[in-house]
């Protein structure tokens, strides 16, 4: 047992020895950090140059892109950094910011995702008064609530967290995460998971009842409506519940990893369920939405033509 004084460096036990494999994973991460980067930074440009796409929904959009590349850089830039490292280890202030980088991308995902739906319920169950309700003030002061609740909650979270006296310095993990610290504390940590489950019932069961809700509603509609209703909610509502489900399921995979063990026995099924739980909505949420919505398509269309026209010889 350490001395609460002396732990200053957090040690990240779940990396395995790969040897020399680990340069081969570092340009995989590598690869996939610059697709990530250049997806998000490439959608977000579309829609704020387009004219056409300075719609809610779609400035909804650019805010969940942009809070892909808060959580993509929260967390694939320290992987690189570990790979090459042989030590695994994290001071401790930058392990707390990590948590709040990553725990507010996480926050801000589901806020953004159940403000999206919301939209969509407006647009598709109440087309006539959409454009009174979802006013240019409406957006600004929804995406104001996605960043001020995200990162005020995990402000709080931290605040909770740091002063706590550490009698380990060692959590079997490939990135620093709330739980696995508070763990190591010798205090008392009731007041820590009292507010973690507010937070998770807040941050998670709260949108998902309004996602269900909006969506049981919208169903309602495309049940009742013509063709071309449902045509249209289908292929509006088809990627954001896409998106839902993939968050979804990786927000089990690591409560499942981390609350109750599962896979503690395999190092490397472990690894996969916490890395799947940040990376899986990075890429595929840009890839959805970019492939899918024929306004978004046509527009990144004009821009990679417009690029390799003024790139060409």
């Amino acid at each position: 047992m350490l001395n609460s004084t002396q732990v200053s460096v957090i040690h990240l036990s779940a990396y395995l020895e790969v040897g020399p494999l680990r340069y081969v994973f570092f340009v995989l991460v590598l690869l996939f950090y610059g697709v990530v980067v250049g997806a998000n930074v490439l959608l977000i440009a579309a829609i704020a140059l387009e004219r056409r796409l300075h719609a809610p929904m779609y400035l909804f959009l650019a805010n969940l892109f942009v809070n892909e590349l808060l959580g993509g850089t929260g967390l694939l830039p320290f992987l690189l950094l570990q790979l090459l490292s042989d030590s695994h280890t994290v001071a401790l202030p930058l392990c707390f910011l990590q948590v709040f980088v990553v725990y507010s991308y996480v926050c801000a995902e589901f806020c953004n995702l159940a403000v999206m739906s919301y939209d969509r319920y407006l647009a598709i169950c109440c087309p006539l008064q959409y454009r009174r309700r979802m006013t240019g003030r409406t957006v600004c002061g929804l995406v104001a609530f996605t960043w001020a609740y995200s990162f005020g909650a995990i402000g709080v979270l931290i605040a909770l967290a740091a002063p706590l006296r550490l009698c380990g310095d060692t959590i079997n993990k490939v990135y620093c995460m709330n739980f696995s610290i508070v763990k190591l504390s010798c205090d008392d940590v009731r007041a820590n998971n009292a507010y973690g489950l507010l937070l998770t019932f807040l941050t998670t069961l709260c949108p998902l009842a309004l996602v269900l809700y909006t969506y049981l509603k919208i169903l309602q509609v495309c049940f009742r409506g013509s063709q071309h209703t449902r045509q249209k909610a289908l292929s509006t509502c088809t990627p954001h519940l896409a998106s839902l489900l993939n968050f979804c399921l990786g927000v089990c995979l690591e409560i499942l990893g981390s609350r109750f063990q599962v896979g503690s026995q395999e190092p490397l099924v472990q690894i996969l369920l916490s890395v799947y739980f940040l990376t899986c909505q990075l890429l595929f949420t840009p890839l959805m939405y970019g492939l899918h919505l024929s306004k978004v398509r046509l527009v990144l269309r004009g821009l990679l033509l417009c690029s390799a026209v003024n790139t060409g010889p």
